[in-house]
This record gives C-alpha cells, structure tokens and sequence, in this order.
C-alpha cells in the first residue's frame, strides 16, 4: 500500500495513486524501479512518466482517466511502443497508460468478414486468429509482432498492403475509446455502409491519443489467397520499379499483393548481413523491387511473374530476377526488406523520415534528395526504400541520432520536406506526428487545418490532459 503521508513517485498525488491502485490493482501499477524492469520499446523515453498503469477494460481506462482529469495528472497512452515519432514518450508527473492487458480478440465474424479486438491485440495475433477463417487484416507491417491494434488505429498505420486495402483509416468499421473526460464513445458498427450523421471514429484515427484512448476496435478482413508467389527484380531506375508496378496491378490472374523497393545502399546492408546471394544477380542495381502475387493457383501465378518479367526485360535488358520457389525462400527475400532494425544496430537512434510522394515525382525527389543530403554532410548515403505502389518512401540516414546536431537536422528536414505538401504529397506518410513532427505539421499543414485541429483538441481536451506535446504541441 501506498503510505498516507507521502508521494509514492515523482510528483503524483497519494490521492491519485491510490484511486488507480483501488482500480487495477497494486500489481498491475508500476512505479519507481519497477518501471526499469518493463521494455520500453524504441526509446526509453517512453518511460519517463512516475507510474505506469496496466488496466484490463475499458471501464478500468475510464476510472483512470476520470481520476486522472480529477488530480489534473496527464496520462500518455501506449501500445506496442514500436513508433518512431516520440508518440509515446512521457514524462516525469505523468502516468503512462498501456494496453498491453487489453488483449482480447473479442468476436470473430467469418462471414462478415469482419474482427473485434480489443486495443492491446498485436497485429501478428490477430493475423493468426483470422487465418483460421482464411481471413487477414488487410493490412501488414515488419513489427507485426509488437505493434498493438489500438496503436495502429491511433497512428493510421499503413504497410505494404496500403496501396490495395487501404491503410488503418480504411480498415475500421467502429471503435471505441475513452474520452478525456472518462466518458466512453462506443460505436462498434460493423458494416461498410453507414450514413448515421458524423462518423466520429475519424476524430481518433491518426489522433495519437490526444483525443481519446482507443479500446475496442472492429476491423475489416479480407479474403488470404490460396496461393502466392514472390519474386526479386534488379532494376536500373525507378522508372523501371513503377513500371513492373504497373505491370503488377495489371496481372490477367491474380493480384499484386506488394510492391517494395529496396535501393542499393540498404540492398547491400541487408543482404550482405544475410549472406544473400543469387546465380546471375548483381548486387549492384540501384533498384531492388519484392513483388508478391496473390491468387488460387500457384502455378498460374509464377507464369505471371515470368510475363512481368519478359516485358521488362524488353525495355530493360539490362535487369535481372529471382523468383522464389519455396516458401523459405519467399521469407528470405522479404528479411532483405524488413529487417530495418540492422540499420539501428549500426546507427543508434539514426534519424528516420517517413514520407509519401506522387508516384510521377518519385524519381525526380529521390534525384534532388540524394545530391542535396550529401552537400549537407559528404558521408551521407542514407538507406531508401518503401512502398513504391503507393508512393510511401523511408529514409533513414547512416548516422547515429547522438551525432546530428540540431542545425543538420533541420537543413536535412528542409531537403526532404521542400514542396511536398504543394507537390500533393506529405511529410508523414505512415509514422504519425507525434512529439518530434510536430514543428514539421506546424511549418506545412494548411494554416486553417492546423486552427481546426487545435480548436478540435481544446475542445475535447481542455485541460490538455491527453498525451500533451503530441501532433498539435
């Protein structure tokens, strides 16, 4: 038990502190050292709050926060604290607020297609829980394994699959979420069609907690496909990458189920990690694009891929492919893509941008980006690739976060942020705002847009309680 006459943490209130204890429990509140035994994911600034809490339902979320609006306590939510943006990121006299209990598949209903988690749910469980109905997501990211539903929601998570099924924003059917008062807004709709005034649950998506805490969310599912097929191509351009795009979206059977280009400098990091190597394939491309086929048959969908490849080659003879025939070697062509983490175990921290570009301008911005980055810094060669069906591109430089100084930084951001916004693209593809983007929102965003969203935010959030410092500062 807390003792009466004294702050159990930091500068939280006795009172406060036992408010949260009476609801969850002595065990599922953590403070002090006990805070330093929990992983705190990308950063550890994730856990500078005094207390985090792990509450069980959203009714326990509503007494938290109700308590916490009382004692004027801010509350940080968290799910899988896999984001890069510092949404997560809390601070001493804050209390942080995981989900990691509110790990329930709810409902699934296979002949709706449609799946009711609650927020805690990670997307590789939910992935295995619909494939026993022959059902996915929809949606699929490499921190599957740790990125929580309730995050991916709150961040409008997108992936490889963006560019086919949408991302988060187009996946949510409902969802419910406590307010910052400790009021619950439910509306678990799970049907496409739904024209009952405004459709609030917008408000939450891609609001990083700082309107309400999402709890439940009703998720659209998609048929898996019987079959897949994946291949490699080592392409000279990115001319070269759109087009095999093109060719992808416009197979006679099946359908393109990603589109991921790899450039050469974060090709040869990953596979030379992984010893990955092929008969006849250079490592030496300046594009690697993984495209996977989706469809009933395999068979039928490699001679898909043996087409792509021909009219390619006619245009580009210079190109090579590599077609996986087993599924090892699909999952060994996509670690060449997903295993960014090698990138942060070689640069600590190294700053990462996130940005989406119109599929017609992608080869003149990584044409400008490139030379301009290196005039900033000469040993700049920074890893590119992403979601080139979609126009989504991560860049992340080669340099340790603790050796960017702040005015390099800003001269970078200036670089890759230049037109965006008037080009019809966005700084903030799929990674969110939170604390580290918010200059960036304030310097591109449409004046008006930015008014709304902090007249929206003062409006359900007056007393600033709500992940303060986040999206709108």
């Amino acid at each position: 038990m807390i003792e009466q006459n004294a702050h159990a943490t930091g500068d939280l209130p006795v009172a406060f502190l036992r408010d949260i204890e009476a609801v969850i429990g002595l065990s599922h509140l953590k403070q002090g050292d006990a805070i330093a035994n929990l992983d705190y994911g990308i950063t550890p600034a994730n856990f500078g709050a005094d207390a985090v809490a792990f509450p069980s339902s959203t009714q326990e979320v509503a007494s938290i926060i109700r308590s916490a609006a009382a004692h004027g306590v801010p509350v940080v939510p968290q799910g899988g604290r896999t984001g890069l943006v510092g949404g997560g990121v809390s601070s001493p006299g804050q209390i942080v607020v995981s989900t990691t209990r509110l790990n329930r598949i709810v409902e699934i209903y296979p002949d709706e297609r449609v799946a009711v988690v609650e927020a805690g749910v990670t997307l590789q469980a939910l992935q295995a829980a619909a494939s026993e109905y022959q059902l996915e997501p929809g949606i699929d990211l490499p921190s599957r394994g740790s990125a929580t539903i309730g995050g991916m929601v709150s961040t409008n998570a997108g992936g490889i699959s963006a560019f086919r099924y949408g991302v988060m924003r187009h996946r949510v059917l409902g969802l419910e979420a406590v307010l910052p008062d400790g009021s619950i807004y439910s509306d678990l709709t799970r049907v496409v069609k739904n024209a009952a005034g405004y459709d609030l649950k917008h408000l939450f998506i891609g609001a990083e907690g700082t309107l309400g805490i999402v709890t439940r969310a009703a998720i659209k599912l998609e048929p898996v496909p019987a079959a897949t097929a994946t291949a490699l191509f080592g392409l000279p351009s990115v001319e070269a990458a759109l087009q095999a795009t093109k060719l992808g979206l416009s197979v006679e059977y099946g359908h393109m189920r990603a589109a991921e280009a790899i450039w050469n400098s974060f090709f040869s990091l990953t596979s030379g990690e992984h010893l990955w190597s092929a008969t006849d394939y250079s490592p030496d491309y300046p594009v690697n694009l993984i495209m996977s086929l989706g469809g009933g048959d395999e068979e039928q969908l490699q001679t898909q891929l043996g087409r792509i490849y021909e009219e390619l080659y006619e245009a580009y003879p210079e190109m090579s492919a590599v077609v996986a025939t087993s599924q090892a070697q699909e999952a060994e062509l996509w670690r060449l893509r997903e295993d960014t983490d090698l990138i942060y175990r070689r640069y600590p921290a190294a700053p990462s941008f996130d940005v989406s570009v119109p599929l017609s301008r992608i080869e003149a911005y990584v044409t400008r980006c490139i030379p301009e980055l290196r005039s900033i810094d000469p040993t700049f060669d920074p890893y590119l690739f992403g979601h080139i069906a979609d126009g989504n591109l991560h860049i992340v430089l080669n340099a340790a976060g603790a050796d960017l100084t702040p005015e390099k930084a800003a001269a970078v951001e200036a670089v890759l942020y230049r037109d965006l916004t008037q080009s019809g693209g966005s700084f903030s593809a799929e990674h969110g705002i939170g604390s580290k983007r918010v200059h960036a929102l304030r310097a591109t965003a449409d004046p008006v847009k930015f008014a709304l969203m902090t007249r929206i935010k003062a409006a359900m959030d007056a007393g600033h309680t709500l992940n303060p410092g986040k999206v709108t500062g």
